[in-house]
């Protein structure tokens, strides 16, 4: 126990608590007195022993909810997941489930698997499911791949956990190390075998077992994914951080959505020095001269007061004009983290994008221009998360009101930014609204905080709404809304 310790400590110095050898002592006989059973004594009989500052008591209280806390499988929605109802609403909770809304993600699998279909498909995999058919499917024979095919979400929290502690995972120094530490973790709860028997059982002339196959590395690729998403939580919280450029690196890189509360006024500081960037590049508006680009005709006119003779030369040019914005925010559930830090950063380039039109939907589409311009910046995302963050996602709604509202102002000179993922809870997607909008405006650009490869699965509308875009990118971390901005002002001509 001693190591949880001074674990905990370490991550303590990490959040710049400051905490001399003395106090480590003073900490650990305390302890000695009052054990870890009781949560609650431990946090206040540390909280006399570790912080100082009221800073430092709030960081300590953040960092060991965090530090002490066990959290299913997985904190983040499953992108796969299979929404079964169109008005969003959570459904009940089986044995060993719980319910994430739209933020969380679950194990289970989908109620529609007698189509065939679960919600741990990927595009690329349902065909396969339909040609194998409706049947039996074999038992899994390896104890990781039993877990999988039980839906055991606290077994995997678990098994992570303790598979975390065997490899040392708070001993992670750098974010590049985040790959080698989910492999070691995957190893260590027995990837090995289970890949094994999806080989084996993938080779094998009998139908159920194929179908296993095919589950086992869908459900592979699921736990993946949440060992990563756990690597990366563990990285903020371990890292050492004592270089402050460190960690604006990785929260350039990092999900948007695994970024903490108490990280948010760096990543504030963070926008507004890589907005600074961009205007210092592209706040020159004036025409850009090519030298060596003789425009004949301009040259001539302009020299016919000397009698043929040139005196004056004339070049041709390219006029950088700054782009009409409008940005549509999703900002449920998860993907408010998302949008929160996309407005942000638009409205942090006032000095090259003055004619920003920010709106907002969870289900009905509203304009929150004004509430940016009467509030300061924090404020204004603040308010517009609290008011319009509510509701079940209707993107196909949301497009109606914004062709009500702003059809008329959209010319050859507009840009459309819409961030979001395009899960529509099965609801009509309104492709034809977006197309029109993509004949009338320069530039559509599609912003999805999802991977690539679950675009098109479950309930999402990608397949309907990419034909109708310029530009559909993957866009989850700062370092993506950077060079998707940067696009745009280069490209806005």
């Amino acid at each position: 126990m001693e190591r949880t310790l001074t674990s905990f400590i370490a991550t303590l110095r990490n959040a710049e608590v400051r905490i001399s050898p003395a106090e480590t002592l003073d900490a650990m006989n305390a302890v000695e007195l009052t054990g870890y059973r009781d949560r609650e004594f431990l946090k206040n009989t540390l909280a006399l022993v570790l912080p100082k500052t009221a800073d430092e008591k709030e960081t300590f209280e953040n960092t060991f909810d965090r530090f002490f806390r066990f959290e299913d499988v997985s904190g983040d929605r499953n992108p796969l997941e299979s929404v079964a109802e169109e008005d969003g609403e959570e459904q009940e909770e089986g044995e060993g489930q719980g319910t994430g809304g739209r933020a969380g993600s679950k194990l289970e699998t989908d109620q529609n698997r007698k189509k065939g279909k679960n919600r741990f498909s990927s595009a690329s995999d349902e065909a396969e499911e339909e040609e194998l058919g409706e049947g039996e499917v074999a038992e899994a024979q390896t104890r990781l791949g039993k877990l999988l095919m039980q839906d055991s979400r606290v077994e995997l929290s678990v098994e992570m956990a303790e598979a975390a502690k065997v490899v040392k995972l708070e001993e992670i120094q750098v974010f590049t190390q985040k790959g080698l530490y989910t492999r070691r973790i995957m190893e260590q709860m027995g990837l090995s075998d289970l890949l094994k028997e999806i080989q084996e059982n993938k080779k094998s002339f009998s139908l159920p077992h194929r179908r296993l196959s095919q589950e086992l590395k869908k459900r592979h690729d699921w736990l993946r994914e949440q060992v990563r998403d756990y690597v990366e939580k563990q990285f903020l919280l371990h890292a050492d951080a004592s270089g402050t450029r460190l960690r604006e690196e990785l929260l350039r890189k990092v999900k948007l959505s695994n970024i903490e509360h108490r990280n948010f006024r760096l990543v504030q500081e963070i926008v507004y020095r890589m907005s600074k960037k961009l205007i210092t590049m592209y706040s020159r508006r004036k025409k850009i001269f090519k030298r060596g680009a003789l425009n004949v005709p301009r040259t001539l006119r302009h020299n016919m007061q000397y009698d043929g003779h040139i005196f004056n030369l004339q070049w041709k040019s390219v006029k950088i004009d700054r782009p009409k914005v409008f940005a549509i925010c999703d900002v449920s559930g998860s993907v408010a983290n998302y949008a929160r830090f996309m407005l942000m950063f638009l409205y942090s380039l006032e000095a090259v994008m003055p004619k920003v039109r920010a709106f907002a939907f969870s289900s009905d589409l509203a304009e929150v221009t004004e509430l940016f311009e009467r509030n300061n910046l924090e404020d204004a995302i603040s308010k517009t998360l609290h008011e319009y963050g509510g509701g079940s996602t209707d993107y196909g709604q949301a497009l109606v009101d914004f062709k009500k509202k702003c059809l008329d102002d959209i010319d050859n000179r507009t840009t459309i930014i819409i961030l979001g993922d395009a899960r529509n809870n099965y609801g009509d997607c309104k492709q034809e609204i977006l197309q029109e909008l993509y004949t009338r405006s320069k530039r559509v650009i599609w912003l999805n905080p999802e991977s690539r490869n679950t675009w098109n699965v479950g309930d999402a509308e990608m397949r309907k709404y990419t034909p109708y875009v310029h530009q559909a990118e993957e866009c989850n971390s700062l370092t993506h809304i950077e060079r998707t901005v940067s696009n745009l002002l280069k490209y806005t001509q």
